[in-house]
């Protein structure tokens, strides 16, 4: 049974009430004060908890995604499978659905991913494990292609690209069921508000349960070489996608925003443009990132720092978009780097930076799944159509 599964859930929910139950029940029969009647109380109590805090910690988990699998939880980091670039599996099922591995070494199938019909009429996403070279790194992305990419009139294009990156600990497949990202695509696509794009789905956390903020943490997991070298190659040889930095974008929200942010700034030749969703702009030092992710090296930590590299390096070449809510509790945070990076941006016009700031919302789904469509429509207004194409055969 999965980690995830509600099935789970309900199953510990009815051990907990089992628990509750057999207590009320034993309890006058056990109310000696003999030293086995004690123990026996004791015993109930303790079986009660741990079956009530099961179901709790399940539930945070399922909410929150710190741990995606049971690999994840018994162990730490996991074994990178052998696997070089992408493999794309066949087209997902009709009717919007997309199949997804379990734990148990099969598929289960996630519905209502997209609008229903073929894949040259609403898209298809595919589900994809990638093992990088260069970081070591291995993990599941969603990769949605647009109805265009099955078109015959499109078949020697290379196509844009956008990074989408879920928050901290939440899993890849948050975009897909929590932000409805490819369905939203989808829609815009077909209204042609955003030209058509390959857009990639992950998670920020490639290191589980660590917090790596996507930086190469010394001593420890590359995840800014997994992003910034090893996922772009792995897509561009296993899509028909464009090998120009200008053609790629990388968005996020929470610690993906902020991901997305660090990596435009410190890879345009990666990534030319990027959005920001209610991001922060420093490494945080706290219990998931173990303290202090550069173990002492005030260099590196400083290279990471968003503001500190808007005051003290050349500007990037980079397009750059904020987005956030006036009721957010870092949008003071928000607004002093936007003013500092347009600052920046008046002297060295090869650095843009935009806005969208929405008056209320908060740090939820909800309010992320309302700045989407804009937030798309800005990246895709940003990246250059690919000038390469496919050789003739």
């Amino acid at each position: 049974m999965e980690l995830t599964s509600r099935t789970l859930v309900y199953a510990l929910t009815a051990v907990a009430a089992a628990a509750l139950l057999g207590t009320l029940w034993l309890w006058p029969r056990l109310s000696r004060q003999r030293p086995l009647p004690v123990l026996g109380r004791l015993g109930l109590l303790l079986a009660t908890q741990l079956s009530a805090l099961a179901v709790l910690l399940l539930s945070v988990n399922n909410a929150y995604g710190f741990y995606s699998s049971w690999n994840d939880l018994l162990r730490p980091g996991g074994t990178p499978l052998a696997l070089a670039g992408a493999k794309a599996p066949g087209a997902a099922p009709e009717g919007g659905s997309l199949v997804v591995p379990t734990e148990e070494g099969g598929l289960g199938t996630v519905k209502d991913v997209l609008p229903p019909g073929p894949p040259e009429e609403v898209g298809r996403v595919d589900s994809v494990r990638v093992t990088g070279t260069a970081s070591g790194l291995s993990d599941q992305l969603f990769v949605y292609l647009p109805p265009e990419y099955f078109d015959p009139r499109h078949a020697r294009e290379r196509f844009p690209v956008l990074l989408a990156l879920a928050g901290y600990p939440g899993p890849s497949l948050h975009l897909v069921e929590g932000l409805r990202l490819p369905r939203t695509a989808a829609e815009l696509g077909a209204d042609g508000r955003i030209a058509p794009t390959v857009v990639v789905m992950a998670r920020p956390t490639v290191a589980p349960p660590r917090n790596t903020e996507c930086v190469d943490v010394p001593g420890g997991p590359k995840a800014e070489t997994w992003f910034a070298q090893d996922v772009p190659a792995a897509l561009r040889s296993a899509y028909r996608v464009s090998r120009s930095a200008d053609s790629w974008g990388v968005f996020g929200y929470s610690t993906g925003g902020s991901c997305a942010l660090r990596l435009a700034m410190r890879h345009p030749e990666a990534y030319r443009s990027a959005a920001g969703m209610h991001a922060d702009y420093t490494v945080p030092e706290d219990r998931w990132t173990d303290g202090d992710l550069f173990r002492g090296d005030r260099a590196a930590a400083q290279q990471s720092d968003l503001d500190w590299r808007l005051k003290n390096l050349p500007a990037p070449r980079a397009n750059l978009l904020l987005v956030s809510t006036r009721a957010e509790d870092d949008f003071p945070a928000t607004q002093r780097f936007l003013a500092d990076a347009q600052q920046v941006a008046a002297a060295h016009p090869e650095l843009t930076v935009d806005s969208i700031f929405l008056p209320d919302g908060g740090h939820s789904f909800e309010t992320w799944r309302r700045e989407l469509p804009a937030t798309l429509e800005w990246l895709s207004d940003h990246l250059v159509p690919p000038p390469d194409r496919e050789p003739r055969s």
